[in-house]
């Protein structure tokens, strides 16, 4: 969860990047469920990687649980992003 935190200030600290994606491929200005796709997209890859890397092995079902857990207690922050 440590690096999935760290994602999370990442993914801030790169806003205007975001932005530049958003603005490459919607049609929608600003779409916030555009941006949220973008950043748990980030979040998710995070998260399995460092499963991968860490542990060694995939993601158990009762890992990947709670990583959605966390994101949707994150939802709102992250959506407040844009």
């Amino acid at each position: 969860m440590e690096k999935i935190k760290q994602k999370i200030h990442e993914t801030i600290s790169n806003k205007d990047e975001i932005r530049q994606i958003i603005q490459s491929l919607s049609s929608i200005d600003n779409s916030k469920s555009f941006a949220l796709g973008i950043v748990v997209g980030r979040l998710y890859n995070a998260f399995y990687y460092q499963t991968k890397r860490i542990l060694n092995r995939e993601p158990t079902e009762i890992e990947f649980i709670e990583f959605l857990e966390f994101i949707k207690n994150k939802k709102s922050d992250l959506e407040n992003l844009w």
